[in-house]
């Protein structure tokens, strides 16, 4: 009898801790971080096709995040944010410039190259070629995939919106072997 009364008691012991873990689990999964597929070659050497990503949802996003969102299409989009609002964004000989200054992005390394050629990897534009603004809005944000000649981006639907932005990537969870946090 003392031996089940041991077993019970720590039977409730457990389901003590296993109630409010499940709840803080369905918080943190629901509401700040986020599993979410990786659909398409646009963010290749980075992230790859069948990737699963977490994403943080409540967070200031900055120059180079990469970043999750939604347009009224529905389609979800994962991109990395090349321009902030304010600023002015141009490409001139494979050359980010941002507000008129040369602007690196080392986590192209591995995508020019691999596939460098005579072409350029980013091909020349202007903002308002775009989006026909020479700055991007207060609330807008420009965006561009790494594997820049197999994406659709904000070269081809502008600028994102603020308000279809639902998060920031940050990190690679699956397949076990592209574990990483992404830069």
């Amino acid at each position: 009898m003392e031996k089940k009364k041991k077993y019970i008691g720590h039977f409730i012991s457990f389901i003590k801790l296993l109630i409010p873990s499940l709840v803080l689990l369905f918080i943190i999964r629901g509401f700040i971080l986020i599993p979410v597929p990786i659909d398409g070659s646009s963010m290749e050497k980075n992230l790859s096709q069948g990737d699963m990503i977490l994403m943080e949802k409540y967070t200031s996003i900055k120059r180079f995040d990469v970043i999750v969102f939604q347009l009224p299409d529905g389609e979800i989009y994962v991109k990395r944010v090349l321009g902030l609002p304010g600023d002015s964004i141009r490409y001139e000989d494979d050359q980010l410039y941002v507000n008129g200054e040369k602007t690196a992005e080392p986590f192209l390394k591995n995508n020019k190259s691999k596939q460098y050629d005579t072409n350029p990897y980013t091909t020349n534009f202007e903002l308002s070629d775009l989006i026909n603004q020479d700055i991007l809005e207060e609330d807008s944000y420009f965006v561009l995939g790494d594997n820049r000649r197999m994406s659709k981006d904000s070269r081809s639907f502008g600028a994102v919106e603020s308000k279809y932005i639902i998060g920031k990537a940050v990190f690679v969870y699956y397949p076990l072997k592209h574990i990483k946090f992404i830069n």
